[in-house]
């Protein structure tokens, strides 16, 4: 057999082929030895498998454009090495960070060396044998056939050209199959481990440059004086804080808590079972949302895109809208500057923290936390243990996830900022008999009758982790902020949604769908008592500057392009990212208005409706230069120009998330007496056994069969089995 390899290996082609055969298996194997990919399913293995082809036959098929078979030989063999070098080195950084390497990392030679060089030799594994020693058998190969390869000449350029275009082929062949798996893959980036896993490393390198060239080509075109217009955008736009609750809840502890997929009209919904019992799908959020310890909004509207889960983060962190293609996180979050909530109370003498079930890699969070300023992110490869009975595609179940999470809460020193990241009612919301808790409605849609049962199941896991703050004494003295991150159930199953909401699925249309657009923002404040249901419009890009002044915070220096949902002096107007606009009177949905409260299609015209027609292009026009300034300060990173008084920028190298629980409890252990944790105020002892959950598969918890019910259930089948014979 080797001796049949080496024949094919001394015509042209034949090497080149041999050359991507070794190379493909190579990389094959690498991603079943040193990646974690998140590979589920034959389809999904078979996509692993057939990913290094296309990229690999198209560089090494380059060589074919030189004619002297010598030199042929020898621009294969340099190809061969350089793509050897950067799947090596994406292994190597992958061990030490969880993570593929950018091309600005690779241009970036100081950082290539902090993340390679000092270490490089422990990161070395007894595999990595196998990931070189394919090289030394091509060098063999061209060795034998040196000196025979001459006969075969030069090669036409038209096979050169058709071996590319085969490759090209291969490569759409195999991004149509990856599509079929995860739609709008390259227009919605997730994570760099989709890339890799769907189309490979040499595709995800190609992805990441082409990216880091767009946004670096609008990023030095930017200079200083492009802070001017969004100086006076600010300056003019900015609402005074409401004297009445500026300062409410100054000193407190902030934990965000990010309702996974969670749509407003699930507030105070209510449905009936077969045995006419009704229930409320979520009776602990109806609970919080009509306290008189919470400010609740009726009209408060996600502000999403292709981002979503990634740009509610952004809008809610730093008052900035997403792009509208793709994900600002994966494309500028890294790099950007910023002036996050995190960032701007670190000299009150916040820490911070975000909290997440799932990788860290995933919408590139563990760099984006890095540049918002956060001290800590405590994920899934570092922080929780997941097995496959309490996990989901998406990370740990909420349940397990808040219960875990609450050994790192209660050792960080107060206040503190924090974000939960929940999971669990995720799309597609699969059934789970271990936790079926709501078994309604019974539509001819399996994901919306999913989504009832995740939502409420979600909703009782927020109800453990408030009473684990009540009895650990956390509550009082933290605000809670409750977001919808975007939509659950999509516009294309509204119709089958309608009903249950009591609409006409026959006159349903556009602007049902934008009113769908609302989800859940309840800020709690324990013990304030002048909270109500407010019904001013707004959205995600508001609720920076509405935290920041319950703080006790002065905004008015900061870059926020969102308006605090409390102050009197607000535009009462939500922009979606779209642009479509929506006001108390007006929701103006591309050419078409309508009348915010009824939904009637409202005719304007210039001439007809001259006052009309310009009261709705002023609308229009508030949201589109809304908009813009936020595109302008991100695609340009003009946050980088200006720095507001007692603020200091994120510093990226001084943190490694990695070592989160580590640093934890070294920062706990530096601060002795002085620490302000809450574990150190119960004289180190924990509180996590108070926290009490009902999950099925928390230790403790599991199903045991009941020894009498077994016995009966034993004699009834023996006294059936008897019957019959």
């Amino acid at each position: 057999m080797f001796q049949k390899f080496k024949e094919t290996a001394r015509n042209n082609f034949g090497f080149l082929f041999s050359a991507v055969i070794l190379f493909w298996l190579k990389t094959y194997l690498a991603y079943n030895l040193e990646f974690s990919l998140g590979v589920a399913g034959i389809y999904q293995q078979f996509l692993l498998l057939i990913n290094p082809l296309a990229s690999t036959l198209f560089v090494f098929g380059l060589s074919l454009f030189f004619s002297k078979p010598k030199s042929r030989s020898r621009a294969l063999i340099f190809l061969y090495f350089l793509n050897t070098v950067l799947l090596f080195s994406n292994i190597l950084y992958y061990r030490e960070f969880s993570d593929f390497i950018t091309v600005k990392t690779i241009m970036g030679s100081s950082s290539m060396m902090n993340g390679l060089g000092p270490g490089v030799f422990k990161m070395l594994a007894w595999q990595d044998v196998l990931y070189w020693i394919d090289f030394f058998i091509l060098i063999f190969l061209y060795r034998r056939k040196k000196g025979k390869s001459e006969e075969h000449g030069p090669i036409k350029k038209r096979y050169a050209i058709g071996t590319l275009v085969i490759a090209f082929a291969l490569f759409m062949a195999n991004l149509g199959l990856a599509e079929i798996d995860r739609p709008q893959l390259l227009t919605r980036t997730f994570d760099r481990n989709y890339i890799v896993k769907y189309l490979g490393v040499n595709v995800y390198t190609i992805y990441d440059g082409v990216q880091t060239a767009k946004a670096n080509s609008v990023r030095a075109s930017a200079d200083s004086s492009d802070m001017a217009p969004v100086l006076d955008y600010i300056d003019t736009h900015f609402a005074t804080p409401n004297p009445e609750t500026f300062g409410q809840a100054k000193g407190k502890n902030v934990v965000y808590i990010h309702l996974e997929s969670m749509q407003q009209f699930l507030i105070d919904l209510e449905m009936t079972e077969e045995n006419g019992e009704t229930r409320a799908v979520t009776p602990f959020l109806n609970e919080l949302y009509h306290s008189t310890d919470s400010y609740s909004f009726s009209n408060f509207f996600h502000q999403t895109a292709q981002g979503k889960t990634s740009d509610a983060e952004l809008l809610i962190d730093n008052s900035l809208f997403g792009l509208p293609q793709g994900s600002a996180f994966t494309q500028l979050g890294s790099d950007n500057t910023f002036q996050a909530g995190p960032q701007i109370l670190k000299p009150l003498g916040y820490s911070s923290a975000v909290f997440h079930g799932n990788v860290g890699s995933f919408w590139d969070r563990d760099n984006v936390y890095k540049s918002m300023g956060y001290d800590y992110f405590f994920s899934s490869e570092t922080s929780y243990t997941l097995t496959p009975e309490n996990s989901l595609e998406y990370g740990l179940k909420d349940k397990l996830f808040f219960q875990e999470s609450a050994q790192y809460l209660e050792q960080m020193q107060q206040p503190f900022y924090s974000k939960f990241v929940t999971v669990s009612n995720h799309f597609p919301f699969p059934e789970d008999e271990m936790n079926t808790v709501f078994d309604i409605p019974n539509t001819s849609d399996d994901t919306i009758n999913g989504y009832f049962n995740t939502v409420h199941y979600a909703d009782e896991a927020l109800q453990e982790f408030f009473q684990y703050m009540k009895d650990s004494g956390l509550y009082e003295n933290t605000v809670f902020v409750l977001y919808g991150d975007h939509f659950g159930i999509s516009n294309s199953r509204n119709r089958t949604l309608a009903p249950l909401l009591g609409h006409d699925p026959a006159t349903w249309g556009e602007y049902d769908n934008t009113m769908l657009q609302r989800v859940p923002m309840i800020i709690h404040i324990p013990g304030i008592e002048t909270g109500y249901v407010n019904p001013t419009y707004g959205g995600q890009v508001d609720v920076l500057p509405t935290i920041l002044h319950l703080l006790g915070v002065d905004t008015e220096t900061h870059i926020q392009v969102g308006q605090d949902l409390l102050s009197p002096e607000r535009e009462d107007l939500t922009v979606l990212r779209n642009g479509n606009v929506i006001t108390p009177e007006y929701t103006s949905l591309g050419s078409k208005v309508y009348s915010t409260d009824t939904g009637e299609n409202i005719f304007v015209d210039e001439l007809e409706t001259p006052e009309l027609y310009t009261e709705i292009v002023g609308i229009r026009e508030a949201g589109q230069l809304q908009l813009y300034m936020s595109d302008q300060i991100l695609n340009g990173d003009l946050l980088r120009f200006y720095t507001p008084a007692n603020f200091e920028r994120a510093d990226k190298n001084a943190v490694n998330y990695l070592n989160s629980p580590a640093n934890l409890q070294a920062e706990l252990a530096a601060m002795g007496v002085k620490s302000t944790a809450l574990i150190s105020q119960n004289n180190n002892i924990s509180t996590v056994p108070l926290y009490q959950t009902n999950a099925p598969e928390f230790p403790g918890n599991e199903v045991v069969e009941d020894p009498l019910e077994t016995s009966t259930l034993e004699e009834e089948t023996v006294e059936e089995t008897e019957e019959l014979n």
